[in-house]
């Protein structure tokens, strides 16, 4: 099976790209190509529809895995890159389009951020390719910005001020148990039109998660929760602190005061996996 990845070039798109090869064609697509022998790579820019047209070409599955997160219009942009990969994979007559979107139930007080992530997976639905939409919530890797953001945290300060949203429930995933169920659902015509989510064997607040990434650091840093401090105010604390840009973390901090837990897990019926606990995959991310 001919299988073509958006956003090749990402922390999730690459390990996919590795786990696929093995049983299928794949194509990896970027707006860079990358330099792995061993891959088709095609550059594309999937804002214009002809060029997404031309990387899904010949393709059987696609799966989207692109964000634009840190890009001043990356709402409009995300949706559109997927309205053009929608008609892109009904030119190519594709059998399945699979989206990594984001968990968050639909709410009033939904983020920006995850409103971005579900109006993403809905411009792909309004084509006649069927989609497949795994939601996650925090992914355990290198790469992924809330996870770098924790690690930069727990090394730089001793000691440190959050807002509220410390206390929120969130449920992360080791990075290849995200990429497990991706590829599993790649070819599955059970999964055709269904919206699974995904999450680690833990669910924990971001203050736990803080704690636990600091134990496996050998390190203890202290504390302090105060009941104002604006996403705006806390991306660009962040920015000084940590390697991500406040554009990037402004969206991400103002997601988080939604939580992010799994409410089903109707996915390990079609994809039975062994999930990784939580502090083997912050061991397996800072040692890759």
């Amino acid at each position: 099976m001919r299988v073509a990845v958006l956003g090749a070039s990402g922390f999730v798109g690459s390990a996919l790209v590795e786990t696929l090869g093995g049983a299928h064609d794949v194509v990896a697509v970027a707006r860079r190509a990358g330099s792995d022998a061993n891959v088709e790579w095609v550059a594309a820019d999937l804002t214009r529809e002809s060029e997404a047209v031309r990387a899904l070409a010949g393709a059987d599955v696609v799966v989207h895995l692109v964000h634009s997160l840190g890009q001043p219009d990356y709402e409009r942009r995300d949706v559109a890159i997927a309205e053009n990969v929608a008609v892109a994979a009904e030119a190519a007559e594709v059998s399945q389009i699979v989206y990594l979107g984001g968990l968050g139930d639909e709410s009033a007080d939904l983020s920006r951020h995850l409103r971005s992530r579900h109006e993403t997976g809905r411009a792909l639905a309004r084509g006649s390719v069927p989609v497949t939409t795994v939601r996650a919530g925090v992914v355990v890797g290198r790469g992924s910005a809330a996870f770098e953001t924790i690690v930069a945290l727990v090394d730089r300060l001793p000691a440190m001020i959050c807002p509220r949203w410390v206390s929120v429930p969130t449920q992360p995933i080791a990075l290849r148990d995200v990429v497990s169920a991706l590829a599993g659902v790649v070819g599955l015509e059970r999964a055709h039109g269904e919206t699974y989510d995904i999450g680690g064997p833990e669910v924990m607040t971001y203050r736990e998660m803080i704690d636990r990434i600091a134990r496996v650091r050998g390190k203890h840093p202290l504390i302090v929760e105060v009941p104002v401090l604006t996403p705006r105010l806390s991306s660009w604390w962040l920015h000084l602190v940590t390697p991500v840009k406040a554009s990037v973390a402004r969206p991400l901090i103002d997601g988080l005061r939604n939580p992010t837990v799994a409410q089903d897990d109707r996915i390990h019926e079609l994809v039975p996996m062994p999930l990784t606990p939580f502090d083997d995959a912050v061991r397996e991310a800072l040692a890759d």
